[in-house]
């Protein structure tokens, strides 16, 4: 029997090469729509891109977030977690640590968009101070959904 990690035994670090195909595995779990691991390899080449991942003590990615920062304002793009990982607080912690990114680039703010029907996600957005500002009409497919457009306004903020 596998135990799951929790935030506490996980360590967020700057992702690599050698992360992608677990990351691409994670994703494919967690979206009915996920991204190809080619678009995850492209967003590390990005200079305004920031990539994480969440490692378990014996170095197996647990979770992953990328997001990117450029004119004053941030997006997270993608954030998942390993099914045996999720409710642990590790996706929170991920969070975390891109909006403390937001924070040392000066990010006024930072925007999201999650499905509207994927709760846990939506109470972890807003116990981090995220708020909705808009609707995106069936903006994801498989199932086709509309996105909740969240932000997060930092400005002001240490």
């Amino acid at each position: 029997m596998t135990l799951a990690p929790s935030s506490a035994d996980v360590s967020i670090e700057t992702a690599t090469v050698r992360d992608l195909d677990a990351v691409s595995r994670i994703e494919s779990r967690a979206f009915s729509d996920p991204w190809s691991r080619h678009a995850f390899a492209s967003a590390m080449q990005l200079d305004a891109s920031f990539f994480a991942c969440a490692r378990s003590r014996s170095g197996a990615v647990v979770g992953y977030v990328v997001a990117w920062f450029a004119g004053g304002e941030g997006e997270i793009a993608n954030l998942a977690v390993d099914v045996p990982g999720r409710g642990q607080g590790i996706g929170g912690r991920l969070l975390d640590v891109a909006i403390a990114r937001a924070r040392s680039v000066r990010a006024e703010a930072v925007y999201l968009e999650v499905r509207a029907s994927n709760e846990p996600a939506l109470r972890l957005y807003r116990s981090r101070g995220f708020e909705e500002v808009g609707r995106r009409r069936s903006y994801y497919r498989k199932p086709t959904e509309d996105a909740i457009v969240f932000r997060l306004r930092l400005s002001g903020t240490t």
